[in-house]
């Protein structure tokens, strides 16, 4: 048997290449939209892609559930779980597809996946116990837990309120996560779990940076699994607490990876915007412009107006998604080297409308050449105070909720810079706004997104717990008068 696991580290998103070496036949689980990858993969195998299988209708990312169904190829997917929630552009189409209900098996090859319906993180959700039939066993080796089990963590059960919007989903959700945790418990200590996520991913609030894991060692080290060792009700608040508020764009993902993606076909391929072309760029109301450089300082220095800042490292996808609203036109502010690599991220979270892009050395040009620029202030988290005194500031947290709580500046408002677009409403001031987080790199980010709304920003840097610790701060701090609702 072949097995390939494939890792996407902006997205912490794991999906997994299963072949059979008899046949040359190979099936991918949980592929991304952008499926030319997992093809090109299989053939330096040696292998044929036959098929394509999901766990779950994603909120991270868009399935290439779709993409391969357009080429052709069988897909299997959940029929499980409720009306709302089956797969929409797969019932009675014309594509080749199987849908799965708990216990059925299917082979590829002379390996046999059965399904096995795990609900909790989504009312539809299966895992794929695998057995190599090819290789001599009679019973599987693993088991493709999806987002189900992580290592370290379980898949969070409120995505379908918190993020897709279902009100008084969360409470049922985690009901059926017990349920579905005390059956994987019933699972041999033997068997590999495969998970579709790793630390840095938003499915979980802790998930471990070890690839793959154990039924045992889950059974044994998994605190959000030994939450259920005090029963039912304890474990659902356990696993509902701290959850982190999930980015703007899981909602859209939801939606479509339910009702079928846009077949995306080939990558876009945007064009080269010179220098001579920047000022009409500009003007345009229908187009957003996404500076991607590293250098925060050097976006805050200067920058087109109106620009976004999504800088292209592990978070690139989490802050695009949460900035760029859907129906944008995108032009970036991105390395030749990088267009490619920043082109894929954003078609995985759905951002297709990529007409066109510049790079820091056109932009230069432009700024020499008298261009119009503009800038954004910046200063230490440990100057904040006496600036505030100085001069009256409207001071907004962008960290989590459960960071705000741990310890926080008096009078602090509290949005996460995930959820900005969804709560513009609540920042009403118009005092100017210094933005802080932890490091400097989310408040950039939403620093950004303020300065196009028109407010007057100032960006906040440096170590946010440091001088928390230093300034006594903590979780009672402000609380009469902090802004957060």
């Amino acid at each position: 048997m072949l097995f390939r696991q494939i890792f996407d580290a902006k997205l912490a998103q794991y999906a997994y290449l299963i072949g059979c070496q008899a046949t040359r036949e190979a099936i991918i689980f949980d592929p991304e939209r952008d499926v030319d990858q997992y093809v090109a993969l299989a053939e330096k195998e040696g292998m044929t892609i036959v098929a394509a299988a999901d766990t779950h209708i994603h909120a991270d990312y868009l399935s290439g559930l779709r993409e391969f169904a357009e080429r052709g190829t069988r897909v299997y997917a959940s029929d499980e779980g409720d009306a709302d929630w089956k797969y929409e552009f797969l019932r009675g189409s014309a594509y080749d597809h199987v849908l799965l209900t708990d216990g059925d098996t299917f082979d590829i090859g002379n390996i046999r996946f059965k399904a096995v319906h795990t609900p909790g993180h989504t009312p539809e959700h299966l895992s794929y116990l695998v057995t190599d039939l090819g290789g001599g066993a009679s019973e599987p080796m693993g088991l493709i837990s999806g987002d189900f089990v992580f290592v370290g963590d379980l898949g969070r059960p409120d995505l379908l309120e918190s993020a897709a919007g279902v009100a008084g989903a969360m409470e049922p959700s985690a009901h059926r996560l017990y349920a579905s945790v005390l059956r994987f418990l019933g699972l041999d200590d033997y068997l590999q779990v495969w998970p579709a996520h790793g630390a840095g991913s938003a499915c979980g609030k802790a998930l471990g940076a070890v690839p793959e894991s154990t039924v045992g060692y889950e059974r044994r080290f998994n605190a959000a699994i030994r939450a259920a060792d005090a029963g039912e009700e304890a474990f659902v608040r356990a696993i509902l607490d701290g959850q982190p508020e999930p980015p703007m764009y899981f909602a859209r993902m939801k939606r479509d990876n339910r009702q079928g993606p846009p077949v995306l076909g080939t990558l876009p391929a945007p064009r080269h915007v010179f220098a001579g072309d920047v000022e009409a760029l500009i003007a345009r109301e229908d187009v957003v412009i996404l500076d991607t450089r590293l250098d925060k300082s050097a976006f805050m220095a200067h920058h087109l107006p109106g620009a976004l800042y999504a800088p292209l490292n592990k978070s690139f996808n989490t802050a695009a998604g949460s900035v760029v609203e859907e129906g944008q036109s995108i032009v970036l502010v991105v390395d030749a080297d990088s267009v490619e690599t920043a082109v894929r991220d954003l078609v995985r979270i759905g951002l297709d409308d990529i007409s066109g892009y510049l790079t820091p050395d056109t932009l230069d040009a432009y700024v020499e050449a008298g261009g119009r620029v503009a800038s954004i202030p910046e200063m230490n988290i440990q100057d904040l105070p006496t600036r505030a005194r100085e001069r009256p500031l409207h001071v907004l947290d962008v960290r989590g909720a459960t960071e705000y709580a741990e310890a926080h500046l008096p009078g602090a408002q509290n949005v996460a810079y995930t959820r900005l677009v969804p709560r513009r409403n609540e920042i009403t001031t118009t005092l100017p706004v210094a933005v802080h987080c932890k490091s400097g790199a989310r408040s950039a980010v939403a620093a950004a997104l303020l300065a196009r709304w028109g407010h007057e920003v100032i960006h906040v840097g440096g170590d946010f717990d440091a001088f928390a610790r230093a300034e006594g701060l903590g979780a009672a701090d402000g609380q009469a008068t902090a802004a957060t609702p």
